[in-house]
């Protein structure tokens, strides 16, 4: 494999709907399911009532264990979810921050019917304190809803590389309004230099090409997600959905110790009919890659973000405004290339 070019030949006919529509081919089942399993950490209501109310925590690290604590004390004058019922059934979640997923949720238990929860309980993540030291908790209270959406009732957000860690005692701390940015799933995990092109078959002579084809260059990634002190060891890459085949898989080399690498990657894609620019999806994912298992920083998905491929309905077709307006202005400009600078965002 190429570091600086990939070319990949891909047909869509197999994708395309069927008269039956109860019939669908077993690679857009697999597709679809494995799309509905990913969902956004920030699912929940946000907009039912409005943050109030203080909560109690203290913050210490165990050297010897090498374990970020947080205990988590109590709340005090939390919202009411439901009014009729004049009834509140809180817990309190942590996430460290920038990279939700990595280290993952931990919560309390849930204290019903109360707007002054006691936990006392001590949330826990194995971490490095180097490591620790470039992250920020967020620390949120919600409502338990078992039958619907859970209801947020606030957060606090602290910066742990200027935290007093000789401060170990408990305190207390109003909870916010979430952001907007927050609610719509916006977290800045950086931003993609890349060109794309269109070269339509025949365009070039006669049967020049004999099949269309998406260019895709890849140039560089800047302000990426700064996991260790040392950077990221990232690479790309690329699918050209609804294919998650062998077949449709690309990827660059590995960048080492760099939040801005330089990948300078070219991938072809034939096999292209003009039409299948309106159902297809170019997603490209940057990862950090580790020995045991690649972590995931952030991506963009280039396509017109219809919600449907084919004729069915597909969680991966949702690309934002400005990956949409990239991919239709090289839908208009057939053999031209169009350069772009897209924020990566979680998907």
């Amino acid at each position: 494999e190429s570091d600086t070019a990939s070319e990949i030949s891909f047909q869509f006919n197999r994708h395309k709907k069927s008269p039956s529509t109860g019939s669908h081919s077993s690679d857009m089942a697999s597709v679809s399911s494995v799309s509905g399993s990913v969902f956004s950490v920030y699912s929940g209501d946000f907009g039912s009532v409005d943050a109030q109310g203080t909560v109690e925590f203290a913050l210490d690290y165990d050297e010897k264990n090498r374990e970020f604590q947080v205990h988590v004390s109590q709340c005090k004058d939390l919202a009411v979810v439901d009014e009729k019922k004049g009834r509140s059934d809180p817990y309190v979640k942590t996430y460290l921050l920038p990279d939700k997923a990595r280290m993952g949720k931990r919560k309390t238990s849930v204290k019903k019917r109360t707007v002054n929860p006691i936990y006392n309980e001590v949330l826990r993540y194995k971490i490095e304190k180097m490591v620790l030291l470039i992250q920020k908790l967020n620390l949120s209270v919600w409502h338990n809803d078992p039958l619907g959406r859970n209801s947020f009732l606030g957060e606090i957000e602290i910066d742990l590389a200027s935290w007093d860690w000789s401060n170990r005692k408990l305190n207390w701390y109003p909870l916010k309004p979430r952001s907007l940015s927050a609610v719509n799933g916006v977290d800045h995990r950086g931003v993609m230099s890349l060109s794309i092109k269109y070269v339509p078959p025949g365009s070039l002579g006669p049967k020049n090409p004999p099949s269309g084809e998406v260019h895709i260059w890849v140039k560089d990634v800047k302000d990426l997600l700064q996991l260790r002190p040392s950077g990221v060891d990232s690479f790309v890459k690329c699918y050209v959905l609804p294919d998650t085949s062998k077949k449709s898989y690309q990827k660059t080399r590995v960048i080492k110790r760099d939040t801005n690498p330089v990948f300078n990657h070219t991938i072809v894609y034939d096999g292209f009919h003009t039409e299948d620019l309106r159902e297809a999806c170019v997603e490209l994912t940057v990862w950090d890659h580790e020995k045991l298992t690649n972590h995931f920083l952030g991506g963009i998905r280039l396509g017109l973000g219809t919600g449907l491929s084919y004729g069915i309905s597909v969680d991966w077709m949702d690309s934002t405004q400005e990956e949409v307006a990239f991919w239709q202005e090289m839908m208009l400009a057939a053999n031209e290339w169009i350069e772009g600078l897209l924020p990566l965002r979680s998907l």
